[in-house]
C-alpha cells in the first residue's frame, strides 16, 4: 500500500520514526558455521539513481531507439532484467533495491503526464514512472532536486501512487523543521541461528532545490545540508538497532557546488557525508551524472573505509553493494563492502514492463510528432557554444516577444527588453520542412519558466564577463580545437549564455574578467547605468550557476507556463519558421580584435 503522509507525520512529529519494514521469512544467505565457527550473512544493495522518466531505450527527440558513441542503452525495462538477474543469483530475500532520485522529470513522458494528462487531475493516471517502479519493486527513493520541478501537488501525488516511500530527511517543513517526507527505511532481514539483519536506508536529497524550484517551495519547504543531517539521523538509526547504515544521497562526491556562495551548504557533499559522519557503511550517490563503480572513502572519526557508487543516469547502470557481515557476540558487524555495476547494454527490455507501459509510450510519441509549423532550412546546435547561432536567437527573441506583451501597458513597458538562453544539446536540430514538438522539446530540454528581471548596464556587462569564463584562455596565435575551447574550469554548456539585445565581442585571449568588449546597443556604447528588463529562465533567475546580480535583481514579472511551450505556440502562430524572423549576430569569439571564425 502507498504511503500514508498523515500517519507518517504524526508518528515522526512524536518518535522521529520512519518507515520500517520486516523481511519475510526465507532461505538468507546465511552460513552458520559448526561448533567454533562463526555466524556470516550475505546480502546486496541495488541501486540506480537520475532515472529522469527513462522507462524504454527510446529517444523521444529522435522519434527511434537510443544510441549514443559508447554504446549505452537505459531504460527502467532494462533494469528491470538486471534486477530479476540480481535477485535470482543472490535470494530474492537477500536484496533491497534503491534509487536516489530524479525520477519524474527529464523526458516528453514526465511532462506529458505532468502537464498534458496529469496524474493530478480528478481521476487521472498512474504516473508511469510509479507504475514501472513498483512492478520493479524498489523498496525506497531518495527525493532528487527535479522531483520538485512541477509542484509539490505533483511530487505528492506521485508520492501516493508509489509503493515505496520518498525518503528526504533534509526535506522538512520550513515552519517547524520537521521532516515532511520519511528520513529513513529500515528493513529485517531474518537469519536462521542469529538474530535479524537490520538494514536502514537514510534519504539525503539536494540543498539547491532552495535556489532552483525557489518559486514552488520558498515557506514551505527547507533544504538543510547532508552532513549535518545525516549527523543527526544516523546515530539515532544506530540506536534504533541498525546493523548496517546505507545512505541514498542525491548529491555528488565532488564537493563542489554550482550555486557558489548562495547557500551555505555544499551541493556535491556525498564524499564529505562519508568522511564526517561516522556508523555509514555504503552511499548511493545521485546527481551529477557521472559513473563511479567503486569510491572509498575513510571516515575521519572511526578510520573506518566507506564504501560510495554512482551508477550512470537514464538507468544505464545498475550499482551493487555486496555485504559481509559476521555475528559476534551477539551483534552483527559489516566484514566488507564492495560495489561494481551491471550495464543495461547487457540485457533486453523486460517484456512485462513493456506491455505494462505500451499504451503510455505510444501516446508519448504520438503527442511530440505533432506538427506545429515549418522550417525553411535547418536549424542546429552543433556550433553554438562558440558561434552566434540562429537557432539559440529563437529561444530569446521568443522569450523577447513574451516578456514585451507581458509589461505591456506597465510601468516597466518603456524599458528595453534583454534575453539570456544558453546551448543546453550539442545534437538539437529543427530540420527544414515539418517541424514538431519533438523538435522543440530537443532544444529546450529543460522544463524551465520564464522570469523577467531588472538590472542595469554595468550589471548586465558583469553577467556577460561571468559566462564568458566559460571558454578556454587561447593566445592569439594558438591553434583553436573547438573541441577544447569551451568548459573552462569544468563550466557545463548550460551555464553559458547568450545575452541578445546587445551586441558584443568575447576576446578569449584575455584572462577571464576582462574579455567582453565592444558592449553596445543599437550601435551605442552600453551605458552602466541604464536600466533593462531581462528575460531569463527560472533557474538562472533563482541564482542557478551562480551569475552575478540577476538573482538578487528586482522581479518584475514570471509565469508558470514552460518556455518549452512558449516557443511551440511562437512557431505555431507564425506557421513558418525563418530565421529572418528571428536571428541575427550579436557576439563573435575575437583574439585581440580578430575574429576567430
Amino acid at each position: 500500500m502507498p504511503l500514508n503522509r498523515r500517519r507518517f507525520l504524526e508518528r515522526s512529529a512524536a518518535t522521529g520514526a520512519g518507515v520500517a519494514v520486516a523481511g519475510a521469512v526465507a532461505a538468507p544467505a546465511a552460513h552458520a558455521g559448526g561448533k567454533g565457527r562463526p555466524v556470516r550473512y550475505s546480502f546486496t544493495v541495488m541501486g540506480t539513481t537520475d532515472l529522469h522518466g527513462n522507462i524504454f531505450n527510446w529517444d523521444y527527440f529522435k522519434d527511434g531507439e537510443y544510441a549514443d558513441a559508447q554504446g549505452n542503452a537505459k531504460g527502467l525495462a532494462r533494469i528491470a532484467t538486471l534486477v530479476a538477474q540480481v535477485r535470482k543469483e543472490k535470494g530474492r530475500r537477500n536484496t533491497l533495491l534503491l534509487d536516489a532520485g530524479d525520477t519524474i522529470q527529464g523526458t516528453p513522458l514526465t511532462y506529458y503526464y505532468a502537464k498534458v494528462d496529469p496524474i493530478t487531475a480528478e481521476g487521472g493516471p498512474v504516473h508511469p514512472m510509479a507504475q514501472a517502479m513498483n512492478a520493479i519493486g524498489y523498496d525506497a527513493v531518495a527525493l532528487g532536486n527535479h522531483e520538485f520541478n512541477y509542484g509539490i501537488e505533483t511530487l505528492r501525488k506521485f508520492e501516493e501512487q508509489c509503493d515505496f516511500p520518498l525518503l528526504g530527511a533534509n526535506a522538512v517543513d520550513a515552519k517547524t523543521l520537521r521532516p515532511a517526507f520519511p528520513p529513513y527505511f529500515m528493513k529485517r532481514f531474518p537469519v536462521p541461528g542469529g538474530p535479524p539483519v537490520k538494514v536502514a536506508v537514510l534519504g539525503l536529497t539536494n540543498p539547491g532545490i532552495a535556489i532552483w524550484d525557489k518559486a514552488l517551495v520558498q515557506g514551505k519547504l527547507a533544504f538543510p545540508g547532508l552532513e549535518e543531517q545525516a549527523a543527526k539521523w544516523v546515530p539515532k538509526l544506530r540506536s534504533m538497532g541498525a546493523d548496517v547504515v546505507v545512505v541514498s544521497a542525491h548529491s555528488g562526491s565532488s564537493g563542489t557546488s554550482s550555486y557558489g556562495d548562495q547557500l551555505p551548504y555544499v551541493e556535491n557533499a556525498a564524499a564529505n557525508v562519508a568522511r564526517l559522519v561516522p556508523g555509514i557503511d555504503a552511499i548511493l550517490v545521485g546527481h551529477a551524472h557521472v559513473e563511479i563503480p567503486e569510491l572509498l572513502v575513510t571516515n575521519e572519526a572511526t578510520g573506518r573505509t566507506v564504501v560510495l557508487s554512482e551508477p550512470l543516469c537514464y538507468a544505464e547502470r545498475l550499482t551493487l553493494f555486496d555485504f559481509e557481515l559476521v555475528l559476534e557476540r551477539g551483534r552483527w558487524r559489516v566484514e566488507s563492502v564492495k560495489a561494481s555495476l551491471r550495464n543495461s547494454n547487457t540485457v533486453a527490455d523486460d517484456p512485462r514492463i513493456s506491455r505494462m507501459l505500451d499504451d503510455e509510450h505510444t501516446k508519448v510519441v504520438e503527442y511530440v510528432n505533432q506538427v506545429v509549423g515549418s522550417a525553411t532550412q535547418t536549424l542546429t546546435t552543433v556550433d553554438a557554444r562558440y558561434k552566434d547561432a540562429p537557432i539559440i536567437d529563437l529561444i530569446n527573441k521568443v522569450q523577447e516577444d513574451v516578456v514585451t506583451a507581458a509589461l505591456a501597458g506597465t510601468e516597466y513597458a518603456a524599458l528595453p527588453v534583454l534575453s539570456q538562453a544558453s546551448p543546453f544539446s550539442r545534437t538539437s536540430q529543427i530540420p527544414a520542412g515539418e517541424v514538431t514538438i519533438r523538435d522543440l522539446s530537443g532544444l529546450y530540454v529543460y522544463d524551465n519558466t520564464l522570469v523577467a528581471k531588472v538590472m542595469t548596464g554595468a550589471q548586465v556587462r558583469a553577467y556577460l564577463e561571468y559566462s564568458a569564463e566559460y571558454f578556454v584562455r587561447t593566445a592569439p596565435d594558438a591553434v583553436v580545437d573547438v573541441e577544447k575551447l569551451t568548459n573552462a574550469g569544468n563550466r557545463p554548456d548550460y551555464n553559458y549564455d547568450y545575452v541578445s539585445g546587445l551586441s558584443y565581442d568575447i576576446d578569449i585571449a584575455q584572462p577571464a574578467g576582462s574579455r567582453i568588449r565592444n558592449l553596445a546597443r543599437g550601435g551605442v556604447a552600453l551605458d552602466d547605468a541604464a536600466r533593462f528588463v531581462f528575460a531569463v529562465n527560472n533557474y538562472r533567475a533563482n541564482g542557478g550557476g551562480a551569475f552575478p546580480h540577476v538573482a538578487s535583481a528586482q522581479e518584475v514579472w514570471s509565469e508558470s507556463t514552460e518556455i518549452r511551450t512558449r516557443i511551440a505556440e511562437w512557431v505555431t502562430a507564425k506557421g513558418v519558421l525563418d530565421p529572418q524572423d528571428f536571428a541575427s549576430v550579436d557576439w563573435r569569439l575575437t583574439r585581440d580584435g580578430t575574429p576567430v571564425f
